[in-house]
């Protein structure tokens, strides 16, 4: 899927729809319903370098298990990005090279060695599993071998007593089985020496070492997937957040319409001086695709750095729907980690900082910026707003995809043709301004007069087409102002 933007000077060269928004009148925009979160993520237990699609915490603790030990992230942020109610979840467990599956090899009744179990997947999980090999008690010629994880009972896999094989089948074939696989090392005597309770050893999560290379490869592997925001799993790593940046700069510059959620350290969000951190943070990023969280928060009595809350950030997002913003959106959360000012308050909405708030009652969104701080030429104040970014996004993913499901390689390049694709697009709008994304009576859709028509000064080429619209998009109410009149 080629697109992206493109400039008089600066023409590009693979077939596809590229768009220029271009800021004509524009108030405050809405975000885009319902969409995916992306997200690297480190655990205990999981596919290594591999896409998992979540959407209940059930499917966190499936994928994932439920230990958060040796500095695991993928339960706590993805439960937090879950309570953002996205459409789904898209994890991508990152790990070194020292990540390794714990096993154990079990003997026959000779003292041979004939079967290896190994844990699924990688992971320090894998060694609280332990196993135990007895006669069935009903059926004498039969074993069981029991799973357990601690003392709690995972599996009883039942085979045939008189081969090795059968051993390894009951636990392969079984299709409830996500712990364990078999493999047969030799026949032996074709029977398991009876165990008591034999551990799982040399499982290794692979998290110590991970370093900015690993983050920077799971980027790269999330190029290949469809999704609308990113989060990192609560890293404040400022070159790791650099390479992000850069990341999803260039990915918006190639048309994937992505939006980013980071934060800081627990101690950036509870400091002294916790504003001019947030907004430093800002002013380094300075983009509009860029969120950055300025709030730790506190969720059944645990507290979050803000780079983790960034994860819920990203979750909201991106559940918002066409009609809604995040500002003054209610939080699950008890207290933020640091209550700021009035004044400290109006420097973050000023300076690009997304803040947490406790208003008295409960914790909710302030005010639904992103950390865009100098104008860039085209742009107004409302692309320092959320919204205004993910319609754009919106529009430009969605009349893309128009455009290369029906048009492109498909309608020929004539007056007809070209007027068929404007009709197109005016009927997508006319659907925005029914759900009141846009004013019904400001919106167009025409070809760029610059090159077609009496006033044209450009000439396309036989394979290009070039449109303009306009639109007034409409906004939430963010700001009330009231008379009191005492007759």
């Amino acid at each position: 899927m080629a697109g992206g933007t493109w400039s008089g000077t600066d023409r590009p060269v693979l077939p596809g729809f590229y768009m220029n928004f271009e800021a004509a009148a524009l108030s405050a925009i809405e975000p885009g319903g319902q969409g995916v979160v992306a997200m690297p993520v480190k655990a205990n237990w999981g596919a290594v370098r591999q896409f998992v699609e979540i959407t209940s915490e059930q499917g966190i603790y499936d994928a994932y298990g439920v230990d958060q030990g040796d500095a695991a992230t993928a339960p706590a942020v993805l439960k937090l990005a879950l309570l953002g109610k996205p459409k789904k979840l898209l994890a991508y467990r990152i790990a070194d090279a020292a990540a390794a599956k714990a096993s154990v090899t079990l003997k026959d009744s000779a003292a041979a060695n004939v079967l290896k179990l190994t844990a699924k997947y990688e992971g320090t999980r894998g060694n609280n599993f332990s196993v135990i090999v007895q006669t069935n008690a009903v059926d004498g010629t039969k074993k069981d071998l029991k799973l357990l994880e601690g003392t709690a009972t995972l599996k009883v896999f039942t085979f045939s007593g008189s081969t090795i094989q059968a051993a390894a089948d009951a636990i392969n074939q079984d299709a409830s089985n996500v712990w364990l696989t078999a493999s047969v090392l030799a026949p032996g005597n074709g029977t398991l020496a009876p165990v008591a309770g034999s551990a799982l050893t040399g499982g290794n999560s692979g998290i110590s070492t991970i370093v900015s290379t690993d983050y920077v490869n799971a980027l790269s592997a999330l190029e290949t997937q469809q999704f609308h925001v990113l989060a990192l799993d609560g890293l404040s790593d400022a070159s790791i957040q650099a390479s992000t940046v850069a990341w999803t700069t260039r990915l918006r510059s190639e048309g994937k319409g992505i939006v980013t959620v980071l934060g800081g350290s627990a101690a950036d969000d509870i400091a002294a001086d916790a504003v001019s951190r947030a907004t430093a943070r800002s002013a380094t990023f300075n983009h509009e695709a860029i969120v950055n969280v300025g709030t730790g928060a506190v969720l059944a009595g645990t507290s979050y750095s803000s780079a983790y809350i960034s994860a819920y950030v990203a979750g909201l997002i991106a559940g918002q729907k066409l009609s809604e913003a995040t500002t003054y959106a209610v939080a699950p959360f008890s207290d933020v980690t640091r209550r700021w000012t009035r004044s400290e308050q109006e420097t973050a909405v000023k300076n690009g900082v997304f803040l947490l708030y406790h208003d008295g009652q409960k914790v909710k969104a302030l005010r639904g910026m992103n950390a865009l701080i100098s104008l860039r030429q085209g742009q107004n104040a409302a692309w320092k707003k959320i919204r205004t970014i993910r319609v754009m996004d919106t529009i430009n993913n969605d009349l893309l995809r128009t455009a290369e499901d029906s048009y492109i390689g498909k309608v020929n390049n004539t007056e007809e043709g070209r007027l068929a694709l404007v009709e197109a697009a005016k009927q997508y709008m006319q659907t925005l301004a029914q759900a009141g994304v846009i004013e019904a009576a400001n919106f167009d859709v025409y070809l760029n007069p610059a090159y077609y028509g009496q006033g044209s000064v450009l000439t396309p080429a036989a394979d290009q087409v070039y449109i303009k619209w306009e639109a007034k998009l409409t906004d939430v109410m963010e700001q009330i102002f009231g008379t009191f009149i005492v007759n």
